[in-house]
């Protein structure tokens, strides 16, 4: 059973979404990551320390973002080469669940699972 074009609509539509939200995000939390400014005559020691963990969380949110990034680009392209929704190993469908709960997985359950 083949992915019918309307699924493989909605599912371009919705990675694309995908992709503007993160962007989005992204953008908002990017003064986030800038390096922290270590003034020692405003700012405790703890103050200086808890502003380096916000910055240490904010880069590797951001590094989750690009990664989620990547991986929708990729899917992306598994739809316009017409191989969207067939697993990578095995070249089985992947089942429809599975794709409606994350559009850019890459292989069917059985492969996934080891």
């Amino acid at each position: 059973m083949t992915v019918p074009d309307d699924r493989l609509a909605a599912f371009r539509t919705r990675l694309h979404d995908m992709l503007a939200e993160l962007s989005d995000q992204d953008k908002a939390a990017e003064g986030s990551r800038d390096t922290v400014a270590l003034d020692q005559q405003s700012v405790g020691r703890l103050s200086r320390m808890d502003a380096m963990q916000q910055q240490a969380m904010a880069n590797a949110t951001h590094a989750r973002r690009q990664q989620m990034i990547l991986r929708i680009r990729a899917a992306l392209s598994r739809l316009d080469a017409g191989e969207f929704g067939y697993c990578e190993d095995c070249g089985e469908e992947i089942a429809p669940g599975r794709l409606d709960l994350d559009p850019t997985v890459t292989r069917c359950v059985s492969c996934a699972s080891g």
